[in-house]
């Protein structure tokens, strides 16, 4: 009796594990990697994704993160409907002199996985 109550639990756990949805299932980002080329330290730099609806219901980006504190990520506010696109503003301000790599974090509202995407580049001195 154990063993068939213990491999129905251990059925149903993997098929609502299965189930969960993924970043991947409900967007589509213009590119996972944008590279800056050379920047120059201490001067502000932009970059936009843009995140495409793949779903049938409106998707909501409920946070946004990086890495880092030289990185801001600016979320979309409203939120995004089928077919439709946003974008995400990134922000990267270097202090250092050096290659980068930074990665920003997309939360989804009922996705509990993050979209990681990610900035590069070289930042040049004055």
């Amino acid at each position: 009796m154990k063993k068939v109550l213990l491999f129905t639990f251990a059925l149903v756990f993997s098929v609502a594990v299965m189930a969960q949805t993924k970043a991947d299932d409900i967007a589509k980002f213009n590119t996972e990697t944008h590279s800056f080329g050379k920047i120059k330290q201490g001067v502000p730099v932009t970059y936009y994704f843009e995140i495409k609806n793949i779903s049938d219901k409106p998707i909501v980006v409920a946070n946004a993160s990086a890495t880092c504190g030289c990185t801001v990520p600016e979320k979309p506010e409203q939120p995004i409907e089928p077919g439709a696109t946003a974008k995400l503003k990134v922000v990267f301000n270097a202090a250092a002199a050096g290659p980068i790599k930074k990665d920003v974090f997309v939360y989804f509202a009922g996705v509990e996985q993050p979209k990681t995407v990610h900035i590069t580049g070289e930042v040049v001195a004055n």
